[in-house]
């Protein structure tokens, strides 16, 4: 089956105005889910730059190749320090709650373990996973560059897109039959 996974970062400082918020997406992953098992892994350095996000969308153009290079080199090298820290692992439970489900999760990055609550909301034609996550609770401080005067804030989203239909991810939640989703 298949899912998207993206990540938004977000500008801040005196000169944000220079930089910009951002779409990332996960290029490689495995999402497995059998009964209400989940587990899931991330590969940290699949990381790439969708372009810069806007209220209307995603721009894709306004970065040049260079620029994202350079963005997915520091979230690499940097940020997720991914050569130590290949993979970001999710492992939990998903339970009904109203029109849709939550997952009860312990999320795994740069070898710190945190207890999160993911919403997932039914929606017409897809389901979503999104939730709002605070890096230096995982010990990765808050990038900065000319000295602060522009910063990430200290706060991503990380939001996983079902694309299949969501009996699908309902029958999988509830049977016996396993599912995997991997990149659309």
């Amino acid at each position: 089956m298949r899912a998207n996974a993206h990540v938004y970062t977000f500008k801040e400082g005196f000169l944000a105005r220079l930089a910009h918020d951002l779409r990332l997406t996960v290029g490689k992953f495995e999402i497995h889910l059998e009964r209400s098992k989940l587990r899931a892994s991330f590969a940290a350095d699949s990381l790439r730059v969708d372009g810069v996000a806007r209220p209307a969308g995603v721009d894709a153009g306004a970065l040049s190749a260079d620029d994202k290079a350079d963005i997915e080199d520091t979230i690499r090298r940097v940020l997720l320090q991914s050569a130590a820290h290949p993979q970001i692992e999710v492992h939990g439970t998903l339970t009904p709650v109203g029109e849709g489900f939550a997952a009860d999760v312990e999320v795994r990055l740069r070898g710190v373990t945190q207890r999160l609550r993911v919403p997932i909301e039914i929606e017409p034609d897809r389901t979503v996973a999104r939730v709002e996550l605070a890096p230096s609770h995982f010990g990765i401080a808050p990038y900065k560059a000319l000295a602060g005067a522009i910063r990430l804030q200290d706060r991503v989203v990380v939001s996983i897109e079902f694309l299949e239909q969501s009996t699908l991810l309902e029958n999988a939640a509830r049977s016996g039959d396993a599912c995997m989703f991997e990149p659309a």
